[in-house]
């Protein structure tokens, strides 16, 4: 089943966040996953499966060397732009 999940990771008590989430994106990206990379949060399209054992990877990756913060929320009613029927949609 394919899933639309909005991720937004937080890295705590450290002055330059691109290194946290650097490890986190790139390893979403590495598992073959659609990213939408956002200012406040990245929209992640694929695989339920995927992008849940995707998103525990990159949590990971990137608290490895940080604390870190991960909030996510899946849908597998939004599907992503392409996907969407503009004729139906919203329901």
């Amino acid at each position: 089943m394919n899933i639309q999940a909005e991720v937004s990771l937080y890295p705590l008590r450290i002055g330059e966040l691109g290194t946290a989430l650097h490890a986190f994106l790139a390893t979403l990206q590495e598992s073959g996953l659609e990213v939408q990379a956002g200012h406040m949060s990245s929209m992640v399209t694929g695989e339920a499966e995927t992008v849940f054992t995707a998103a525990g990877r990159a949590f990971s990756a990137a608290a490895q060397n940080h604390e870190v913060v991960l909030v996510l929320k899946a849908s597998n009613a939004c599907p992503s732009n392409k996907e969407r029927n503009t004729d139906t949609w919203p329901h």
